[in-house]
């Protein structure tokens, strides 16, 4: 068997940055090398100020970083010293051609097969990490077998992450599972071995899940899809508590006391966002469909329909209220990222909710507390927004306020100052249940919350 003493990651991203850093700070004898090509993410990497925001990153970095952590562009040297690569590239869903739309964009991670097959002069064990379709491994294998040289062995694993942002560092440190498939050959259960006793480094092995190469593969898309299914399950029942009068924090509190439910991803918003969740469950529609089970997409398929109909649904509600107009209105929205503890703005609801606003000429004034500038302005490309540096700034003589990201912070605003300097009456959008509403109904706001009726807690 293999003894992993360097690993080489292929993606410097939001998966395999924090990733092989923890392995890194956990595996204090194995050297690994993160690799990009893109030459300002890597300085980012190798500067004070990383490239990603995640609480508790900036720890595991800067106590591992130039001793058994390093960040390079050199993939080439980084490909030929490692007994074990992860490639954690971006698998987005294609834009264009056979499966636009729905199937996951497989480029880069051909890409990065091919280059370690033309670079590499010895045996390897290949790990994909990036989110993939059902046997992508497949392809993966036949790539650097028919495209290697001499006698050279390529033993392919699945390893899916399984990490939420905003929690990502807690969720390696301390994982409910990890997954590691591989091909049922004797060869392919000893590179499988060789990664679970990496991790078990610090992960307990009845927490270490061995299966084969196609189970890991579905098991991270069917995790997605069961986590989103949940939350467009509650958002659709928010619909119905806006229409007779209950409430949905009550009503998610009491099945979420069900053993059977669990209260977990039971919490009303807009909607959900992230880089995983619609990409995820677009790839299962895809898969369905190709494998002739129109039945099974079309579940799948609803669940993001779902989640679109709850944004549309809140864009509906603020137009009407504020007198079925929001031409020349400003409207404060609080919160760019698609979730809290995180910049990552990837199918964030806030872009949506934006991008109708400006459709119905409207002045959007922004703040968020993480996002950088420029990555809104790529988001929304359209006129009609103002950054602000403050929450306070971003609600200066609004018409409105929407909350469209959960950020703790909002929770502690000062809003009798903010009510002052709004124009009046003074609307609030609560969209994702976290403010009080009782509380600002007596400073004097219009408070409307995702599965309440009008002004009722």
């Amino acid at each position: 068997m293999v003894q992993v003493k360097n690993i080489c990651c292929i993606g410097a991203g939001y998966v395999g940055g924090p990733t092989c850093a923890v392995i890194a700070y956990k595996c204090h004898h194995i050297k690994v090398t993160i690799v990009d090509l893109n030459t300002d993410r890597i300085a980012a990497w190798n500067s004070h100020q990383l490239p990603i925001y995640e609480p508790g990153l900036d720890e595991v970095v800067f106590e591992r970083r130039g001793k058994n952590l390093f960040f390079t562009t050199e993939i080439e040297d980084a490909v030929n010293e490692a007994d074990l690569i992860f490639v954690s590239v971006n698998t987005p869903t294609k834009k264009s051609g056979m499966g636009a739309g729905f199937a996951a964009d497989l480029v880069y991670v051909e890409s990065a097969t091919r280059g370690i097959a033309s670079v590499a002069k010895s045996s390897k064990i290949v790990v994909e990490k990036s989110t993939v379709p059902c046997r992508t491994a497949e392809s993966m294998r036949t790539i650097l077998e028919t495209n290697s040289t001499g006698n050279l062995r390529f033993d392919i694993l699945s390893n899916p992450e399984f990490l939420a942002e905003g929690t990502a560092i807690k969720d390696l440190l301390y994982p409910d599972r990890v997954l590691i498939g591989a091909l049922q050959t004797p060869e392919g259960r000893k590179a499988q071995q060789a990664l679970a006793e990496v991790y078990a480094n610090w992960v307990s092995t009845d927490r270490i899940i061995t299966t084969n190469l196609w189970s890991s593969e579905l098991s991270k898309l069917a995790a997605n899809a069961f986590l989103a299914q949940r939350i467009s399950s509650i958002n659709a029942l928010s619909a119905l508590c806006e229409a007779t009068g209950a409430d949905i924090d009550e009503v998610a509190y009491a099945c979420g006391r069900d053993a059977r439910i669990g209260p977990k991803f039971l919490k009303a918003s807009v909607g959900f966002g992230g880089s995983c969740f619609q990409k995820d469950i677009l790839n299962l529609v895809y898969l369905s469909e190709q494998l002739n089970l129109p039945e099974v997409a079309a579940y799948w398929k609803q669940v993001v329909d779902l989640n679109e109909y709850q944004k549309k649904r809140f864009v509906e509600r603020i137009i009407k209220t504020l007198f079925h107009t929001i031409t020349n209105k400003e409207i404060a929205l609080l919160g760019f990222a698609f979730k809290k503890d995180t910049g990552d703005t990837r199918e964030s609801a806030a872009i949506t909710l934006c991008k109708h606003f400006i459709q119905e000429r409207a002045t959007v004034r922004i703040y968020d507390p993480k996002v950088a500038d420029e990555q809104i302005f790529l988001d929304l490309t359209e006129p009609g927004i103002v950054i602000t540096r403050s929450p306070y700034d971003a609600s200066r003589n609004v018409d409105a306020i929407v909350i469209a990201t959960e950020w703790d912070e909002f929770k502690e605003l000062d809003y009798t100052r903010i009510y002052k300097n709004m124009k009046k009456p003074a609307f609030i959008f609560d969209g994702r249940l976290i403010l009080d509403a009782d509380k600002l109904q007596k400073i004097g706001f219009r408070v409307h919350t995702i599965g309440r009726k009008e002004n009722e807690k």
